[in-house]
């Protein structure tokens, strides 16, 4: 089992997003819930009926967050999280800065990047199962 897979070990997790900027990770959350995760949606942009609309409102036993937001707001809400205590982060493919990665090293944090929490989390029979197939296939998962 990678690095990677074992961060999904986590048996509680906020899913951060922000739509204002960019659609939420829902197939993130729907998995993690499927595989009966506590699961915190925290949409950044605030007002929707079912989210939370910061990581204060966050319980602060939750093990791990997974952050898919703009890259221009990353470093901004990994800080948060930390500031939260929450020292298991994912941050989405594409989207981790240097000072985002500095704030995990300088705080002692788990962080992973460089890929997709679906591809992780996605039942086989699925798009995303697929790909996860794939990345076993030549060595990347």
């Amino acid at each position: 089992m990678s690095t990677k897979s074992d961060f999904f070990t986590a048996r509680s997790f906020a899913v951060v997003g922000d739509t204002s900027t960019r659609k939420f990770p829902a197939l993130t959350r729907r998995y993690l819930e499927e595989q009966g995760k506590t699961v915190y949606a925290v949409d950044l942009a605030g007002g929707q009926a079912g989210f939370l609309s910061s990581l204060e409102e966050v319980p602060a036993d939750t093990e791990a967050a997974i952050v898919e937001v703009a890259k221009e707001r990353t470093a901004a809400v990994v800080q948060a999280v930390l500031d939260r205590g929450i020292s298991r982060i994912w941050i989405h493919q594409a989207t981790d800065t240097p000072e985002a990665l500095e704030l995990c090293r300088t705080q002692g944090a788990e962080v992973h990047t460089g890929g997709c929490a679906v591809m992780y989390n996605a039942p086989t029979a699925s798009p995303h199962g697929l790909h996860r197939g794939i990345w076993k296939l030549i060595g990347r998962y």
